[in-house]
Order: C-alpha cells, then sequence, then structure tokens
C-alpha cells in the first residue's frame, strides 16, 4: 500500500510471533527484516509510519494476547514511571550540557599529558549516552525534543545571567570587571556549544536510529558506539573552532579538537556498558515491571 504522498512506505507489518509476542516489520528500504516486541512497537515511530490495517493487527494483537495493562490503574502507573524516567533524562541532559559550557570557558592545561582541554570535555560526552537511551527507549522524535528543552533551558539560563550584568554594582564589590569578562566570555561559548550540540546530538540520533534500523535492532554496543564517535567528531571541531577563533592559533585549536575527540572516542567505548545496563533496568522497571518480558532483540 502506498502512503499519500506516492511512495513506497518505510515499513510494513508482516505478522506477530506467538512465543515471543515479537512483531516481524519489513524495512522497505532495506528489505531486511525486523524482530521487535509488539509493546516495543507500539511505543517507537515504527508504529506512527504503520497503515491503520497493521495498526488495528498490531493492537488486535496486544490485547487478545492480554500483553496490554488489565486496569486503568495500571496504565497510569506504566505511564508514571516511563514518564518520570523520560524527566529524570531531560533533567540529567540539560545539567550536563549547562555545566560543560560554563566550565569550557576555562581552558585547562595538563603537563602531565602535555595537552589543553576545558573541564568540560569530561563530563560533556555523558549527554551522547544520555541522548543514546533516549533514542533508544522513547524515539527520535522524543529524544529530538530533548535536546530543544536543553538548548532553551541553556539560553533562557544565560539571558537571566546577562540581566545581571545591567543591574546596578556597589563600589566595594571589586569582582564587576571580571564578572563581566566572564559572561562575555559566557556568550561566545553559548554560541558555539549551541551550534555543536544541536548539530552533533541530532547526528548522534539519526545515525543511532539508521543503524539501528539496518542491525534489526540487534548489536546496541555497535550503535552506542559509532554514533557517539561520529558526534564527537563533528562536537568538537564546530565547538573549538567556533569559541576559541581568534583567541588562539589555529594550530593550538585544531590540537584541542583532536583530544576531545580523543576523549570523547574513550566515553563511545566506556558508555557500552552502562548502556546496556540501562536498558536492563529501563525494561525490567519501567517498560515491563514485574514481568519477565522476551526480547527479540541482542
Amino acid at each position: 500500500m502506498k502512503n499519500v504522498m506516492g511512495n513506497e512506505p518505510e515499513y510494513k507489518l508482516l505478522g506477530f510471533e506467538p512465543k515471543t509476542h515479537a512483531a516481524r516489520i519489513l524495512i522497505c528500504t532495506s528489505g531486511k527484516i525486523l524482530s521487535i516486541h509488539v509493546n516495543d512497537l507500539e511505543r517507537s515511530e515504527i508504529a506512527e509510519k504503520l497503515s491503520s490495517r497493521e495498526i488495528k493487527a498490531l493492537y488486535r494483537h496486544i490485547y487478545m494476547d492480554k500483553l496490554a495493562p488489565e486496569t486503568e490503574y495500571q496504565l497510569k502507573d506504566r505511564s508514571e514511571r516511563s514518564w518520570g524516567a523520560y524527566v529524570a533524562f531531560v533533567l540529567a541532559l540539560a545539567v550536563f550540557y549547562q555545566f560543560s559550557n560554563i566550565a569550557a570557558i576555562k581552558p585547562v592545561y595538563i603537563s602531565y599529558l602535555d595537552i589543553i582541554v576545558t573541564p568540560g570535555t569530561f563530563i560533556y560526552p555523558f549527554t551522547f549516552l544520555i541522548i543514546d537511551l533516549l533514542n533508544e527507549f522513547y524515539g527520535f522524535r522524543l529524544a529530538r525534543k530533548a535536546i530543544l528543552c536543553s538548548v532553551i533551558s541553556n539560553i533562557v539560563i544565560t539571558l537571566l545571567l546577562f540581566f545581571s550584568m545591567t543591574l546596578p554594582v556597589i563600589p566595594e564589590w571589586h569582582f564587576n570587571v571580571a564578572y563581566n569578562d566572564f559572561m562575555t566570555q559566557l556568550y561566545v561559548v553559548l554560541l558555539a556549544s549551541t551550534m555543536a550540540f544541536i548539530t552533533s546530538e541530532l547526528s548522534n540520533s539519526w545515525i543511532l536510529c539508521k543503524i539501528k534500523a539496518i542491525t534489526r535492532s540487534r548489536h546496541l554496543y555497535l550503535r552506542i558506539f559509532l554514533s557517539t564517535f561520529a558526534a564527537s567528531i563533528i562536537d568538537s571541531f564546530v565547538f573549538c573552532f567556533l569559541a576559541f577563533y581568534g583567541k588562539m592559533d589555529n594550530s593550538v585549536i585544531l590540537k584541542i579538537a583532536m583530544i576531545q575527540i580523543i576523549i570523547k572516542s574513550v566515553y563511545a567505548v566506556l558508555n557500552i556498558l552502562p548502556a546496556y545496563y540501562a536498558r536492563f533496568l529501563y525494561r525490567k522497571h519501567i517498560l515491563h515491571p514485574g514481568e519477565d518480558m522476551v526480547s527479540a532483540s541482542s
């Protein structure tokens, strides 16, 4: 069946596996078949791209096999668990992003390694992990909303700090010049970090979703590493050149960017284990609390 634009749909529902309650989805662009639990499918963006007939078949299978919540209380409880976890993810994303922006103002020289980094370099990679988990649990659309919320919160906080610069100060306070210089540099970092954050995180989300579709939701480690590695390259170059261009030699800026890529690549590997554990906890305590879920993905 063709969609309203006259193009072939991206996904087609082929059927269900009765023992595992997994739906078999054909990826029309590649011809590969994705096996995904029906409850995961119902919450994913794939369901939004199925036809009305396929949606009816999906919900018919969910309710006939008693996979849906049996009572209104259970439905509300699961919804609260899921959205509570989403709010926690968004809050953590905003905190890590805001700290990275403020800490990025001060380049730090580590003499033992002969490198120049910013303190945010060691915190910012956690935002990639959070975005990966949001894409994994809630889909690209809600992950994109989380990115937007973090950017808006950062802009609002910075504007409030800017307003504080316009307030009169007492003569005895000798830090006004230093404070204004700090805030001026913060605006430059805000512009650089916003551009880097948006481009890198959206790229991270897009790459992860594409790899997930290609691998049929298998090999979580592969999409976590590749998406984070690609996003690290984009983020490091965009941020370093926008934040420090004209203030340092280009060779120094390039060196800082390369060092950041190396550090973030290490995080891309280290993030794999927490990602698996987070997925396990999410499925056990939020998606299917009190139930043993059989998953077709590895």
